[in-house]
């Protein structure tokens, strides 16, 4: 599940206090160190790591763009007063002091990613290298943009093949998406679908991935969208118009009363996107979030509240994001493990197992929405039988174990199961014992005197079973109330409907404490209800709130591995859970509450009170007593 870490202050924004913006004209992190290179939208360019240096320009002058780094020279490039680009290293004093050149037309920005050359982003849409550009400054510089047409935002981006400049333009209230290649240049232009009419995109974010270029953008109405261009199929003829570029919803974000007006959102990977400035769901309002979402599973998996103002801007660079607001710039670093339902759900258990040698997989959500390439098949526990002095050189066939199961009586059932399953080649028996299940659940279904519990079990522990093949199972067990196989089927079983896992919950909480004591999971008698809420803890602790359980005396397992423990126990504290606060926010539940409340705090100023004289009772043990003490005597003890 995605998480948000504890942050830390970068730098304060002394420019804030005073104008609607920030004052951060732009972030910079560098990949290979800790460094972060901060722009502000006045002289200043600091280089951070708890700062490490810092270049102002001369007065009157104004950096005009974000200073970025090039790992290729080791140099710092700037931009200041639009055409006056700014080159120096880090040992370099005064900003005065280093190269300078200045073009003939006024500069967007300069890029540089790993892997990839500097390049110049001009205001009108002309892209050039900065070694080609610093060989001849006063070069001609085209425009590319219509009249009325002005870049939003823009990045670049390096793949496998070529470099990209991507920007953003608008128009009239249209929006429009450039991708310019480098060696060889082609310019390709999009026109993005229009939202409600007068809404124009407040944030983007570009990333790649699978030779796609992918566009993350947020409306203030909260709908985040998704375009996808192809790699190969950019057309190479820059005369072409701009196609209309499709776009799938991949959020809509709660925006409570009104629109948003400064809030931005960033792809993180390609199932969690990163939002500043949209209201947290369940917060009250007048409070400011930075959350993280999964648009697989439309979920919000992580949250942080940020104090000040927020202006809508937000970096990520390497694990962490970076977010202005208030009167600081903050670093917030970030996890987002690979997406899957259970870690949508907070319930992912990452636990190293050693795969044993009999894989068999039983069809479950959590195999199908996983989609885990690195464990193709699900292992199943080796079984081990002693050797009975009683067995006989050879077992019945399934089809014979099947016929016996109708008509036999109970011993011998049970006799003949056991032996079925204790073959070598149970694996090429999996098909059918789904069907010998089925055949047993029918049986007692038809006959209540006949019930083979053991049975049963053993056919659990193979995982061969789900209830989608037997899906009487379960509700035979609560009938019988055998709450021993109960356990064994929410823990083996991943298909177990909403409706019986209720079930079940609601023959746990009536359950008496003979049938508790009955129901115990241990041959040390520990109580069923005991275990269903103890926690997992240790190498040797709980699976799903239960103990590892045992097998019947004639046979030893090996306790299942923690990456096959199935979830719908988990689903049901969480329904218990949901249940209980339900129960608390009832009007009739206010008076307990209030007691509740009451009856604690009395208990919190006695434990305080206590505290006080702790030091002074723990004096009194260590004082020497007086052996001549008479018959009667005063005796004045001080305690400081």
């Amino acid at each position: 599940m995605a998480a948000l870490y504890e942050g830390y202050t970068l730098c304060g924004l002394a420019a804030a206090q005073n104008q609607s913006n920030s004052g951060i004209l732009g972030v910079e992190a560098e990949r290979d160190s800790d460094h972060v290179v901060v722009t502000d939208s006045t002289r200043s360019v600091t280089l951070y790591k708890k700062p490490l240096s810092s270049w102002t320009v001369k007065q009157g002058q104004t950096l005009t763009c974000s200073a970025v780094y090039n790992p290729l020279t080791k140099e710092y490039v700037a931009v200041s007063d639009s055409k006056v680009i700014q080159i120096w290293k880090q040992d370099d004093l005064l900003l005065d002091q280093a190269f300078k050149a200045t073009v003939s037309a006024d500069i967007w920005r300069v890029h540089c990613v790993a892997g990839g050359e500097p390049v110049v982003l001009f205001k009108r849409g002309a892209v050039r290298l900065l070694d080609s550009l610093l060989s001849a400054p006063q070069q001609p510089i085209e425009e590319v943009l219509a009249q009325e047409e002005a870049i939003r935002w823009s990045t670049n981006i390096v793949t496998e093949t070529h470099q990209y400049v991507i920007f953003t333009t608008e128009q009239k209230g249209d929006n429009f998406l450039y991708l310019q290649r480098l060696n060889p240049n082609t310019l390709q232009r999009y026109r993005l679908e229009r939202e409600e009419p007068g809404l124009s995109p407040l944030s983007f974010s570009a990333s790649y991935r699978d030779k796609h270029i992918r566009l993350l953008y947020l409306y203030p109405n909260g709908h985040v969208y998704q375009s996808v261009v192809s790699e190969r199929g950019l057309i190479t003829d820059e005369g072409a118009q701009a196609f209309q570029l499709p776009r799938s919803l991949l959020l809509s974000l709660p925006v409570g009363e009104g629109l948003l007006e400064a809030a931005s959102a960033q792809a993180l990977d390609e199932a969690h996107v990163a939002v500043v400035g949209v209201p947290h769901p369940s917060a009250g309002s007048g409070k400011d979030f930075l959350c993280i979402w999964n648009t697989n599973f439309q979920t919000l998996q992580a949250g942080k509240e940020l104090t000040g103002k927020i202006y809508g801007q937000l970096w990520s660079f390497w694990n962490k994001l970076f977010i202005s607001h208030g009167k600081t710039l903050s670093v917030i670093p970030y996890e987002c493990p690979k997406s899957s339902l259970a870690s949508a759900l907070g319930k992912l258990r990452q636990v190293k197992t050693e795969e044993s040698k009999a894989p068999i997989s039983v069809p479950s959500w959590n195999n199908i929405l996983h989609e885990d390439k690195a464990h193709p098949s699900r292992t199943v526990e080796t079984r081990k039988m002693r050797t009975r002095k009683s067995q006989p050189a050879h077992s019945l066939t399934i089809s014979q174990v099947l016929e016996l199961i109708k008509t036999a009586p109970v011993e011998e059932v049970q006799r003949e199961v056991d032996m079925l399953l204790s073959r070598t080649d149970i694996q090429d028996l999996q098909p059918s014992l789904g069907q010998l299940a089925s055949t047993l659940v029918s049986r007692t279904l038809k006959d209540p005197v006949f019930y083979t519990p053991s049975s049963l079990a053993q056919l659990v522990h193979t995982r061969c079973l789900c209830h989608s093949v037997c899906p009487d199972l379960v509700l035979l067990v609560l009938e019988k109330k055998d709450y021993f196989m109960c356990q064994l089927c929410l823990q083996f079983f991943p298909d177990i409907p909403e409706a019986v896992t209720c079930a079940c919950l609601k023959a746990f909480i009536s359950m008496s404490d003979g049938d508790a004591e009955k129901g115990s999971l241990e041959p040390d008698s520990v109580s069923f209800m005991e275990t269903l809420i103890a926690r997992e803890h240790g190498p040797d602790g709980l699976l799903n709130g239960f103990s590892p359980t045992k097998a019947p005396q004639d046979e030893e397992m090996t306790s299942p591995p923690p990456e096959q423990i199935c979830p719908i126990m988990d689903w049901v504290c969480l329904l218990l859970d949901a249940h209980f606060t339900v129960l608390v926010m009832t009007p009739e539940a206010k008076g307990l509450l209030l007691n509740l409340h009451s009856f604690i705090k009395s208990q919190v100023r006695l434990v305080s009170e206590l505290g006080k004289i702790e030091g002074s009772l723990q004096e009194l043990n260590t004082m020497k007593v007086k052996k001549d003490i008479g018959q009667y005597s005063i005796e004045i003890i001080e305690l400081f």
